[in-house]
């Protein structure tokens, strides 16, 4: 059945049926968006999509509301929005339509759904309370940043809300795109990493063809004889410790502190490498000029840990 209409509810907007707006859009580019409340639009029929509206969830029939009681839950019991509904229905699709790889498709649909989808749904039932970003970033939540595209109250100009609302979606899609080929790019990087890895063996080194996202390969692999990992980095070389975990800066192991803060002729003096070009007062990064001499550095730095 071709789709003709995708509908949803009139006046003011939030996140949820923006972004459910932003994955239909682009499944059915040829699709009319209707914002109504009008009883004849909402109800379902041929050729049409509700969504956010009519007070029905019903995936055969096309209609992804979540306002009426009982309203849908996941499995766990969290309850859905419009925008989990649909994701649920067409973000396979979705995924597809970015050239997303078969066999990445639901890795990455479960995870954006679970990372990006559940917040926007939990925030929209009042499951949760922004407030519980803390006071500084409450108002930069997602859904509190696209709907801060709504007209101003006093905006009484006939059609402001219809012109918000379609100049917000590309916005919003920016966001979703962004996400989903940065999960994508994650999934490609942790087959680099298993590919490295192997060509490591028992090596305390990693060394990989570019700049990467490199550590959930690493735990996946199981990989925790290494310490530091190795890449060109533009025309230079860089050496770069490996955290513990996302919300730490702890390392498996620092690089000496001999070197912290020094820059080339000093770094050089200091390392005993030719080439030796910066390490940062941090001492999870180091750069060299070239291969041989980011690899002289790796292996001094894996001396000193191994030293105690």
């Amino acid at each position: 059945m071709t789709i003709t209409h995708l509908v949803t509810h009139s006046g003011g907007f939030h996140a949820d049926e923006l972004l459910s707006s932003v994955i239909l859009t682009r499944l059915f580019p040829d699709a009319e968006l209707v914002r109504s409340r009008d009883k004849a639009w909402i109800t379902p029929g041929e050729g049409r999509i509700i969504y956010d509206v009519g007070g029905q969830y019903d995936a055969v029939a096309r209609i992804f509301d979540h306002h009426q009681k009982p309203n849908p839950l996941r499995e766990d019991g969290q309850p859905y929005s419009s925008f989990g509904l649909v994701w649920a229905q067409y973000g396979r699709d979705y995924l597809r339509a970015l050239d997303v790889p078969e066999h990445d498709i639901d890795a990455i649909h479960a995870s954006f759904d679970r990372g990006f989808v559940l917040p926007v749904d939990l925030l929209d039932n009042g499951a949760v309370d922004a407030s519980a970003a803390g006071p500084l970033f409450s108002g930069l939540t997602l859904p509190a940043l696209l709907e801060s595209l709504k007209p101003a109250f006093d905006d009484c100009q006939e059609g402001a809300d219809d012109r918000a609302f379609a100049a917000a979606v590309p916005i919003a899609r920016a966001f979703v795109d962004a996400r989903i080929r940065r999960s994508a790019a994650k999934r490609r990087a942790e087959g680099m990493v298993a590919e490295a890895i192997a060509a490591a063996g028992e090596g305390r080194v990693l060394e990989l063809p570019m700049g990467m996202p490199f550590r959930a390969g690493v735990e996946a692999a199981g990989a925790d004889h290494l310490l530091f990992v190795v890449h060109p980095r533009g025309s230079d070389w860089a050496l770069t410790t490996i955290r513990t975990g996302d919300d730490t800066f702890e390392t498996r192991a620092d690089l000496p502190a001999a070197w912290a803060g020094l820059t080339d002729e000093a770094l050089e003096k200091a390392s005993g490498v030719k080439g030796a070009k910066f390490c940062h007062n941090g001492r999870f990064i180091a750069v060299a000029d070239s291969r041989e001499a980011i690899r002289a550095m790796a292996e001094l730095a894996v001396s000193e840990v191994a030293a105690g």
